[in-house]
């Protein structure tokens, strides 16, 4: 089985240093590189070819988020972990915008960091839908939410109803296998399903859907 290449971004050598000691000794990961600041990254990833990139959200130059979202417009993508020392921060959210799998603290213990970046290579975001919406509600709020609310409503008018029903069940945190279940079909064509639902809203993960069901309001139906 192939290691996980991880590319890790951070304007601190010594965090660097620290990540590399800890995510190096991980048998299935290989750090194939790292970078100081965020206008390194694009060019690095063309030369290294990570599946995941560590990305820390402030450095000097570019930070994570530009970084995050010019790395997320290309079609060969490395899914992006957002390192950070606040959990409520509108960067964050912001880079989850992008198309960040997910964030981790910075404090965060070595054995979970290592379980985030393993997550978000098989493709499963590394936050639930609770930590979104507590991180949406500490630094969203006012009439700027009505206008997000109306604008998310109607991008899902683009779903059909199966696929909208799949969309909140995503949303909820629910796992295909869940969503499956529940909805009285096959994990196959929950997959099905999922796949769509990104390839009409333009999307890139789980965690975005999620972000989008919550901004239409939806959470809290039936």
């Amino acid at each position: 089985m192939k290691p996980i290449r991880l590319l890790l971004v951070d304007d601190d050598p010594l965090v660097r240093a620290g990540l590399s000691f800890m995510l190096g000794g991980a048998e299935d990961i290989e750090i194939v590189g790292e970078a100081g600041d965020g206008s390194e990254v694009a060019a690095l990833v063309g030369e290294v070819r990570p599946d995941v990139v560590l990305m820390d959200i402030r450095m000097p130059t570019m930070d994570g988020l530009a970084a995050t979202e010019e790395l997320r417009k290309r079609p060969d993508a490395p899914e992006v972990v957002v390192l950070t020392t606040f959990h409520a921060d509108e960067q964050v959210l912001r880079a989850l915008r992008a198309g960040a799998a997910g964030f981790v603290l910075k404090d965060t213990a070595p054995a979970e960091i290592v379980s985030a970046v393993r997550a978000v290579a098989a493709g499963e975001p590394v936050l639930s839908p609770t930590v979104t919406q507590q991180l949406i509600s500490q630094v969203a709020g006012g009439g700027p939410e009505l206008d997000r609310r109306r604008r998310a409503l109607g991008r899902l008018d683009a779903l059909g109803e199966r696929e909208r029903e799949v969309a909140v069940a995503v949303g909820r945190g629910a796992s295909n296998a869940d969503i499956a279940a529940e909805l009285y079909l096959s994990v196959a064509t929950v997959k099905a399903h999922v796949s769509r639902v990104l390839t009409k809203l333009d999307l890139n993960n789980r965690v975005q859907i999620a972000l989008l069901v919550h901004d239409a309001g939806l959470l809290n139906e039936g």
